[in-house]
């Protein structure tokens, strides 16, 4: 099943970042840009989860959280703020908040503290440890990948783009899809990066087998699965 979550803040590179990344662990996610919106989306509670920023324009993250509260929703919601003083993290769970995280952060915390609020709920998606296309595997645990029973040892963006493509499998992933997805680029370098990782992911997942798993879409992009 599917979870809801609202992104309310301002920042796009800071929202665009929260929802790519939700978004490719299964969450079906919404935005506003200031509190006054994320407060009119948030106030019927239809979402299993918050993340607030503190600091928005026109109404601010901490009277959004009060004015849930005071509605009676009671959506687990999680504050980000670049104010990161004791004090400051304790008014944002005294206001009501469930968890308090600091800016900058690593996207994994970010992760990890919405499961577990969920879970908490009684809402928690199952965490995925195993993924798998064909005779491919991959355990996000240990970071092993194996084809047929043979390890196969990659560099850490090479793990990353097989990872992304193993959660697209049978798609076709388009060239914005893994410039955003794998090297966070919002924008074309205009380089042969792509190209350059996905050779070596090939010949490292594909060669000496009896059918190739890694296949050139023409014009399209790339598909990870059995051959068309």
């Amino acid at each position: 099943m599917s979870h809801k979550l609202l992104i309310v803040e301002d920042d796009e590179a800071t929202a665009s970042y929260i929802a790519k990344g939700m978004g490719a662990e299964g969450f079906t996610v919404d935005r506003a840009e200031n509190g006054r919106d994320g407060l009119v989306l948030a106030i019927d509670g239809a979402y299993d989860a918050i993340v607030l920023d503190r600091m928005l324009p026109v109404m601010d993250g901490m009277a959004v959280l009060a004015a849930l509260r005071a509605a009676g929703v009671e959506t687990p919601v999680i504050i980000l703020s670049a104010l990161a003083t004791p004090d400051d993290r304790v008014a944002g769970l005294t206001a009501g908040s469930d968890d308090y995280l600091t800016k900058p952060f690593a996207f994994a915390e970010l992760l990890a503290r919405v499961r577990l609020l969920l879970r908490k709920r009684g809402a928690g998606p199952a965490v995925v440890t195993m993924l798998s296309c064909e005779d491919l595997e991959m355990d996000l645990l240990s970071r092993k990948v194996r084809r047929a029973g043979r390890l196969v040892e990659l560099q850490p963006r090479e793990f990353r783009l097989l990872e992304f493509l193993l959660r697209h499998a049978d798609q076709v992933v388009t060239r914005t899809m893994l410039l955003e997805g794998v090297w966070d680029y919002h924008f074309d370098p205009g380089t042969n990066v792509i190209d350059v990782h996905i050779s070596r992911l090939r010949r490292k997942i594909d060669d000496g087998t009896e059918r190739a798993l890694l296949h050139t879409v023409r014009g399209a992009g790339y598909r990870l699965g059995a051959p068309a």
